[in-house]
């Protein structure tokens, strides 16, 4: 292997290495301009959008540990999706790349929390909240018996007090 091929292999060694999760996608036949579009909501997640060869997947799966399974997903066009972070939006960008493609594109699996997992469940993360989706949900849930008591009590306190602040003497 020529020098250059190694110092890019390298490089995609260590990128899948270092990130959180690992999408593995089909981009046949897709415009570049789809595909600029899907860099776009990539960056805004902090995930880089990777046109790998195969045979260096291949690799990257060995180094990995991946299972021998996920060789088949290295097949025709494809690109690998790395980052940091929550995966639920790269997610869901990525899904949403699919649907615009028309067909052309599809999802061939993931690597996440170190489990190759396939195109359905990588469509099923997408369909999960982020993690401040759930935090704004869990505030509202701790929040809500608070509010309802105390709007019971400035009722109660209505009632008994005639419903007007009493006159200053």
């Amino acid at each position: 292997m020529r020098i250059e091929k190694v110092a890019i292999l390298n490089e995609v060694v260590d990128r899948v290495k270092a990130s959180d999760y690992c999408f593995i996608i089909n981009y046949g036949g897709v415009t570049v301009a789809q595909l600029a579009k899907l860099r776009a909501a990539l960056r805004a997640q902090e995930s880089r959008l990777l046109i790998v060869k195969n045979t260096f997947l291949a690799h990257v799966a060995k180094e990995k540990g991946w299972s021998e399974e996920v060789n088949a997903m290295f097949a025709g066009p494809t690109a690998i999706v790395t980052g940091k972070g929550e995966p639920t939006a790269v997610a869901k960008a990525i899904v949403e790349f699919v649907k615009d493609s028309a067909g052309k594109a599809s999802v061939k699996g993931a690597d996440y929390d170190n489990k190759i997992v396939d195109a359905a469940m990588v469509e099923a993360l997408s369909k999960v909240p982020g993690k401040n989706e759930l935090r704004a949900t869990l505030l509202m849930l701790l929040k809500e018996p608070a509010t309802r008591l105390a709007r019971v009590l400035s009722e109660k306190a209505k009632k008994e007090g005639g419903g007007e602040a009493a006159p200053a003497a």
